[in-house]
């Protein structure tokens, strides 16, 4: 006992004393970490046999969402008709749109959407639907007139007979045979057109009788063409929008002739019996 409270050796008793305080601090500290293990050994043993069997958690069940009940989407993106039919519309020049190319006289875009007797006339009957190949110029416009010598004017139908369910399209067209440009009248007023069954002195419809617009000035390039196309809806006209006759025009030989200020032309085609 006596060496424990006065250390012995060749040292002083301080140095010994402080050995001893380290000592026992480290053994303290140990023993506060053996402790603070112990417990959480129990408490994490507690917490596992809490979670179940295995030590995890049971995994959470997963519902499935309602399946959609809506139809599948069929369509095509942009709301466009991938069927593969033709663009019934074409591209006209300024004077106007959906323009009826030039060349032999094959089946129009659109003959048969319509059947006899439909499409609008007011009081007229019959208005023709005008589509234009060229450029529209003003009434203003400095560009001379043509003259009637230097300008060939000819008239064909779309199609030599027409279905029952088919309007007659006709293509007038102006050539300027001269090497100047100018310009041409093809309205309904200057350039009229009419069509009479044969056999019949009265045209059944003309262009002069309802005209939805006046004149329809076009440029006419040097050597170069326009073309103005009808389409007739088989319905008669009567003269300053008048009343027509109801009905459709029936099976047989139509004439088709236009006369302007220029040149005439004629022509003729086919309404096919049912």
């Amino acid at each position: 006992m006596g060496s424990l409270r006065n250390p012995i050796g060749p040292l002083p008793s301080s140095i010994y004393w402080r050995r001893r305080v380290v000592l026992l601090s480290v053994v303290a500290v140990l023993a506060l970490l053996v402790t603070w293990l112990v417990v959480s050994v129990g408490s994490g043993g507690e917490r596992d046999g809490a979670s179940g069997s295995g030590g995890h958690s049971p995994a959470p069940s997963i519902t499935p969402g309602d399946s959609p009940s809506g139809p599948a989407i069929s369509e095509h993106p942009g709301g466009r008709d991938e069927s593969g039919e033709d663009d019934e519309s074409g591209t006209g020049g300024s004077g106007g749109a959906g323009a009826e190319g030039e060349g032999s006289g094959g089946d129009a875009p659109g003959d048969g959407e319509s059947g006899p007797g439909s499409g609008s006339g007011a009081g007229g009957g019959g208005a023709g639907s005008g589509e234009t190949t060229g450029e529209q110029v003003p009434a203003g416009s400095t560009l001379p007139n043509c003259p009637a010598s230097a300008v060939e004017m000819s008239l064909r139908p779309t199609k030599n007979t027409y279905e029952p369910d088919q309007k007659p399209k006709l293509v007038l067209k102006a050539e300027n045979t001269s090497k100047a440009d100018c310009k041409v009248d093809l309205g309904p007023k200057t350039a009229v057109l009419t069509i009479t069954e044969t056999g019949e002195d009265k045209p059944l419809w003309s262009s002069a009788h309802c005209p939805a617009t006046g004149s329809l000035l076009l440029k006419l390039p040097a050597q170069g063409s326009v073309t103005h196309t009808v389409t007739w809806d088989r319905r008669a006209s009567a003269d300053k929008c008048a009343t027509p006759p109801a009905g459709a025009a029936g099976p047989g030989t139509y004439l088709a002739e236009v006369e302007a200020p220029v040149a005439t032309a004629k022509i003729s085609f086919v309404l096919a019996k049912d």
